[in-house]
Order: structure tokens, then sequence, then C-alpha cells
């Protein structure tokens, strides 16, 4: 994949969007998980995915260690195809310091 990117940019092509490289600040990392469970809380991939923006802003091998994981298994768990458990989401979310909310439907 990082060679396929290389080679798109030495073609002079635009690389994707990044939303990690935008996620500086921890309100900023808390809005766009917000934003993610408020506008699709039935998409768990999103919502897993979004997690894993943040983490990658925050740095993924120090938020794999403070939640207890090996950093292959936290990208695992929050890619795409992931389908991480409650356990781990719930440890992600506290390593990357940030609280799941409940509020009346």
């Amino acid at each position: 994949m990082a060679t396929a990117t290389r080679k798109a940019r030495a073609k002079g092509k635009a690389s994707g969007y990044d939303v990690a490289e935008h996620l500086r600040t921890p309100e900023e990392m808390a809005a766009y998980l917000d934003a993610w469970l408020v506008e699709a809380p039935d998409d768990i991939s999103g919502i897993a995915r979004a997690l894993g923006d943040i983490a990658r802003a925050k740095g993924m091998s120090q938020v794999a260690k403070e939640a207890g994981l090996s950093r292959e298994s936290l990208y695992r768990a929050l890619s795409e195809g992931g389908n991480p458990s409650f356990a781990t989401v719930l440890n992600v979310a506290r390593a990357l310091g940030v609280r799941l909310h409940a509020h009346p439907a």
C-alpha cells in the first residue's frame, strides 16, 4: 500500500484525505467521535474507524500500550473490516481520553 501511495505521488496524483492529520486537540477529537455517535449511531464500522482515526492522530503505539493491546491488534480492531469487542472500544476510548455518553433517544 505504501508503495502505491509513493507511486501516485511520484506521478503527481493527489493523495487521499487523512482526517487524522486534522485532529489536533482533545476537543476536536471528542467532537469528531461525537459526530459519528450522533449522526451514524448504527454504523459500528464507522465508529470503530473514527476511533482509529483519533488513535492515529494521538499515536497508535501509545494508544495501543495504554489500551493494553498490541499495535497490530489495535489497527486490526479499528480497521474498516474490524469488529472490536465492547471492552476494546471502552479501553481505546479511555486511552484516547474520551468518554461515551448516553442520551435518551
